[in-house]
């Protein structure tokens, strides 16, 4: 989809200065909130997926004026909304007003909560072979999906250069439009600078992004 968490080659936003010594949390709550978001995660209820899509559907003066975890915080409030699991008067005193519906699979346990901070594999088999080999000159579709999508704006309708197959993966596109798990092509494809920023870019630099086989088409 379109909108404004998709910043890849705007301008105004300043550089990314990440200070060395930052600590994973700057407050106790947003690591309560990682730990919530985790857990959610492996109920069932939805998957990663799902929850990016639902951080992007953030209004853009929210989303531009909350931090990382606030983010998340907002997307679980949303989702457990969206999904029966509480309600706006639950939300609002911050307890529960009654028992909750049964959840997709079972609660996690206090011994099985470190397995929630490694992220799972999204590799999958092949159900046919890739279209495209390393050294094809390809072009990113110019595609505007209303749900979401894994590719960039900037990309879109620009030529590149398969560096890398990656193998084979779950497509999120299709897992947030359609509720199934797809498995397709991803690969690596190189831009020049001038491709993609035009004629005053620095010739020397190029651009990769990752890119499943249904945003490519031949050059």
């Amino acid at each position: 989809m379109n909108g404004i968490h998709d910043l890849g080659g705007m301008d105004g936003f300043g550089k990314v200065d990440a200070p060395p010594t930052e600590p994973p949390f700057h407050d106790a709550w947003e690591g309560r909130v990682l730990a919530m978001n985790r857990i959610m995660g492996a109920t069932g209820e939805w998957n990663i997926d799902v929850g990016r899509y639902w951080i992007e559907t953030l209004p853009p003066a929210v989303y531009l004026s909350s931090s990382y975890y606030k983010k998340w915080m907002l997307r679980l409030e949303r989702l457990c909304l969206a999904r029966g699991l509480v309600t706006e008067a639950e939300l609002g005193s911050g307890h529960a007003s009654g028992p909750g519906r049964p959840l997709k699979k079972k609660s996690v346990t206090p011994a099985e909560a470190d397995r929630l901070l490694v992220r799972q594999s999204y590799s999958r088999p092949a159900t046919a072979a890739a279209r495209f080999r390393v050294g094809d000159r390809v072009r990113a579709k110019n595609i505007h999906p209303v749900s979401h999508t894994r590719l960039p704006r900037f990309a879109r309708g620009r030529t590149g250069t398969i560096e890398r197959i990656q193998g084979c993966h779950v497509f999120p596109d299709a897992t947030v439009a359609e509720g199934v798990e797809r498995p397709e092509w991803l690969y690596t494809v190189t831009f020049e600078a001038t491709e993609l920023w035009g004629l005053d870019a620095d010739p020397t630099v190029r651009t990769s992004i990752e890119a499943f086989e249904p945003y490519l088409e031949a050059a």
